[in-house]
């Protein structure tokens, strides 16, 4: 009987490169970016959701306040890891060592940062609620609380937490008409402080700078209007000798005409003549330091509702919003966007009528690009195909089968013999 008592040197390389890899979580972890002022009560908590009512994961310090969760991950094309390690660690002289650690790997490269979002979007379904709104009276802060029964417990450790108390009741004044009663203060909800609260948040946003993704595709893009004429400069030099006291002349005619799309402009030109130079009509509306303005802040505006206001309460922020009691003005912003609008349309049909080159519709356009994507998409699967066949079906695919029967042609039904 043999026995063998050392493992041959490949497993042996295996097991000790396998040995030094930081082992990976066999659950999904999550890694969390936390203030790091925090105090000591701070808690995660399971919070109903401001727009749906869902309960979410929130991060509640009674110093700070409340925090949600902004998900920063890779993209699935390109999925990623992260390495944890430890510190770093090199001991004083005579100083005893600590222990080596190991490191770990989470398989999904996602971190979950704290953003801090403002306790009202969370009083507010409470205020608003139908049994306060249809009594109309003034009631203090408790009594609302008190009030409402489906109220999570979660919530009501951020409601009656005396550390977090005087933050809670500012906040409720900012939205709410306020009465003395007694050593009491009552409350009732008013929609038109919640609406100058918000368009006081969403004018912060502005001066602080919207993001440059933002910037682009909902200021620079809807801002932006079509060309609507070029410029052409043809320069032509004429040189007529008379004597010696007259000079060469020359004369530069300039014409004007009609274009609608860039294309237009880098039109060949003869030998002589100046590159054509672009021109946006006399009659486009540019767009003021204060349309630029009113266009940021009803988009700061536009994702505050989308993201913390339920459907009910954006009807009524939008009806309060284009009422003559409006905090802001966007009728300014309104005329130059429907301007713009109708600029577009223009352009648009003077092209479909001056272009002969090019008839395909934007419908042809969107099937194009279909058929592109329909195309790359097949490319896709079949090099994927390609990747995952074994080496013996690649050989087999390169015999020259010329000549060759097929295999379903020996399991076909025999022809009928004929009779001699």
């Amino acid at each position: 009987m043999l026995t063998r008592s050392k493992a041959p040197p490949s497993e042996q390389a295996d097991s000790e490169e396998s040995s030094k890899l930081p082992p990976t979580a066999e659950k999904p972890s999550k890694t969390f970016i936390l203030p790091s002022a925090a105090s000591d009560e701070a808690r995660f908590l399971q919070l109903p959701n401001p727009q749906t009512g869902d309960l979410n994961r929130y991060y509640f310090c009674p110093k700070l306040g409340v925090y949600e969760f902004t998900v920063i991950a890779s993209p699935s094309q390109s999925p990623r890891s992260i390495l944890f390690t430890p510190k770093s660690y090199t001991p004083a002289p005579g100083e005893k060592g600590q222990e080596p650690t190991t490191g770990s790997i989470t398989k999904l490269a996602q971190l979950l940062v704290a953003t801090p979002i403002d306790v009202i979007f969370f009083l507010v379904p409470l205020l608003c609620s139908t049994s306060s709104q249809a009594k109309g009276l003034f009631q203090p802060l408790d009594d609302i609380i008190d009030s409402q029964d489906d109220i999570s417990k979660h919530l009501r450790h951020v409601l009656y937490n005396e550390t977090f108390k005087d933050t809670l009741q500012a906040r409720v004044e900012a939205i709410c008409d306020s009465v003395e009663a007694g050593d009491e203060k009552m409350f009732r909800f008013s929609e038109a402080k919640f609406l100058k609260e918000l368009v006081a948040k969403a004018e912060r946003m502005v001066a602080q700078g919207l993001p440059a993704s933002m910037e682009e595709r909902f200021i620079r893009q809807a801002l932006a209007t079509p060309l609507m004429s070029v410029k052409r400069e043809d320069t032509t030099t004429n040189g007529v000798s008379t004597n010696s006291n007259e000079g060469e002349g020359e004369s530069q005619d300039s014409k004007e005409t009609p274009a609608t799309t860039a294309s237009s402009t880098s039109a060949s030109t003869p030998s002589g003549q100046s590159t054509p130079a672009t021109e946006v009509s006399p009659e486009d509306p540019g767009a003021s330091d204060n349309v630029a303005r009113l266009l940021r802040i009803s988009t700061a505006l536009s994702f505050m509702k989308d993201s913390y206001l339920s459907a009910a309460l954006r009807t009524k922020v939008d009806e309060l919003l284009t009422s003559v009691d409006s905090p802001i003005d966007f009728k300014p912003m309104h005329d130059h966007l429907k301007r713009v609008a109708e600029l577009r349309a223009e352009a648009l049909a003077s092209r479909s009528l001056g272009d002969f080159s090019r008839k395909r519709d934007a419908d042809d356009d969107e099937g194009a690009e279909a058929r592109a994507e329909k195309k790359r998409r097949k490319e896709e699967e079949e090099k994927k195909k390609k990747v995952g066949e074994s080496r013996g079906v690649r050989d087999l695919k390169k015999v020259n089968t010329i000549g060759m029967k097929k295999m379903s042609a020996f399991f076909a039904k025999a022809a009928p013999k004929k009779n001699s």
